[in-house]
């Protein structure tokens, strides 16, 4: 049903009918980057267990094909050897291109090397602002979405802004 497409797939409903379409800033971050404190929850669960809000993230972004326990567990083993940011980053970027948002304040690869705390928090509030809840995981998302019949907001590959 989700196939390879972006992460939020429209099916017969255009992004401008939705009815938060005009809420969401087009082509830009819904909050920056060290805007921690708008969601305390994800804050302090980053601060105490980061693979745990990454993996919740990675499981959105990547439509469920990797799991949640996956992610965390090769976060966590990472982060004992401070790689961790090696396999954080790449889903940053795959976030950016789902929504077509800008590298910013600087490359992927920078954010997570010396803000991954921040950036794992932004992008948790970003899939949130933009109609996924990571904590519920992929499958619940599908199935909240299908039953109140929304869509969440996309940007199609391909489109020009």
């Amino acid at each position: 049903m989700y196939g390879n497409g972006p992460v939020f797939k429209a099916e017969g409903t255009s992004f401008r009918d939705q009815p938060y379409a005009e809420q969401l800033p087009q082509g830009l971050w819904t909050t920056g980057l060290c805007d921690c404190h708008e969601d305390a929850h994800i804050c302090v669960q980053t601060a105490i267990m980061p693979c745990i809000s990454f993996a919740q993230n990675v499981e959105i972004v990547n439509r469920g094909t990797i799991s949640c326990m996956n992610a965390g567990l090769i976060h966590l083993a990472l982060g004992f050897v401070g790689c961790c940011w090696l396999y954080a980053f790449p889903s940053r970027t795959t976030l950016r291109e789902h929504f077509a948002l800008p590298e910013e304040p600087c490359r992927d690869f920078w954010v997570h090397i010396f803000c991954t705390p921040c950036a794992i928090c932004q992008e948790s509030r970003e899939l949130k602002n933009r109609g996924a809840d990571p904590s519920i995981g992929w499958l619940s998302n599908v199935e909240k979405w299908s039953r109140e019949k929304v869509t969440p907001p996309i940007v199609v590959p391909g489109m020009i802004r």
